[in-house]
């Protein structure tokens, strides 16, 4: 049972570090956003593409009332993320302490 605890021990932590990246993406997008940056800019380009799978089911789910001229999505997704990161990291750490 030890092996499954380490398992999921470690799973937590990459699920941690791979939210905890795509926290800083999403907020460097959406702080350049800002400044009207060169799209053909190599980080730039990382940037929209690294994201935007997340960003783009966000804002077509948004109903046109919530659409006031400032997109919303990226505070919908830091919500995502930090709820991710409380609920199934905490569940994954849990679980593998339980195990041993």
């Amino acid at each position: 049972m030890f092996a499954i605890s380490n398992f999921l021990s470690a799973l937590a932590g990459v699920v941690d570090t791979l939210l905890t990246i795509l926290y800083w993406l999403i907020l460097i997008r959406a702080l350049i956003s800002w400044v009207n940056p060169d799209p053909y800019n190599p980080i730039v380009q990382f940037l929209y593409k690294t994201t935007e799978p997340i960003l783009y089911p966000i804002r077509r789910l948004l109903p046109l009332d919530f659409r006031f001229g400032i997109d919303i999505s990226p505070i919908i997704a830091f919500l995502a993320i930090l709820f991710l990161k409380s609920f199934l990291v905490r569940t994954l750490l849990d679980l593998s302490l339980r195990l041993r």
